[in-house]
């Protein structure tokens, strides 16, 4: 189970002609966007830092106007809880795509054993993509937004509302229907999603302590002076003090 069979990948491709496969596909997608169409009549967008499935069986092509890159990977008898393809949106942090890098370069090497990561991978592979699977409990546009603010929310740069604007809807309304679906706007969103590694960061017990200013730019943040009044505002507390309990094991202190 969760054998690795093949690993491939892509250079610069725009078409991949209708075909199936004995075995599941796993796609994930380094660079471009495009769509993936299958015979049942079902379209799974991607873009870059987004996987898609496709199990034994379904005729399938890959189409992209301005051309794609991945790697690709097989595999026989994955422990997926699910029966048609699907796609996965939320590695923000990149994990999966790291394991199918790890992945291609164990599959093509002559190192003794490395069939045992090989093994590891696929497990951890499987495991991810279960995980990060997009929930389809949330309309199209408001994953887009989503899977946007999951892959951005670190960039100091990252301009939200253009991203927004970008989409083919009015404003007002996507931030309506994103309240509604997420229980949060956008803004609120992206605001968690930064306090959330802000707060892993402080209290982090690894090689080293960031500083608050370090913190806040590996937050998109690039005023270390507005970081701090956001951070007090959603934990209640200033960064510093928030590193100091956590680091004695005191918890999150007015997590809110």
């Amino acid at each position: 189970m969760n054998t690795i069979d093949f690993v491939g990948e892509h250079a610069q491709t725009f078409d991949v002609r209708w075909h199936c496969h004995d075995v599941w596909e796993m796609v994930y997608c380094t660079g471009g966007e495009g769509r993936f169409y299958f015979e049942n009549g079902t379209v799974l967008p991607y873009q870059e830092g987004e996987a898609v499935a496709v199990p034994p069986g379904e005729l399938h092509s890959n189409v992209s106007e301005e051309g794609f890159t991945n790697i690709h990977l097989q595999m026989d008898d994955p422990t997926f809880p699910y029966k048609t393809a699907f796609r996965v949106t939320d590695d923000a942090d990149r994990h999966l795509r790291e394991a199918f890098r790890q992945a291609k370069y164990y599959y093509l090497s002559d190192i003794r054993r490395s069939d045992l990561v090989l093994s590891a991978l696929g497990e951890l592979i499987v495991s991810y993509m279960v995980v990060f699977r997009s929930n389809s409990d949330y309309s199209e546009p408001v994953e887009q937004i989503r899977s946007q603010i999951l892959r951005r929310y670190a960039e100091p740069g990252f301009a939200l509302d253009e991203a927004i604007r970008a989409l083919p809807f009015h404003y007002d309304y996507l931030r309506k229907l994103f309240k509604k679906e997420v229980g949060a706007t956008p803004l609120e969103y992206l605001t968690q999603m930064r306090m959330k590694k802000a707060g892993a960061l402080l209290t982090a017990r690894g090689a080293r302590d960031y500083t608050v200013s370090e913190v806040a730019l590996l937050c998109g943040f690039d005023d270390a002076l507005y970081f701090s009044r956001v951070f007090k505002k959603f934990y209640g507390v200033s960064p510093s003090a928030y590193a100091s309990a956590g680091k004695k094991g005191k918890g999150d202190p007015n997590l809110k």
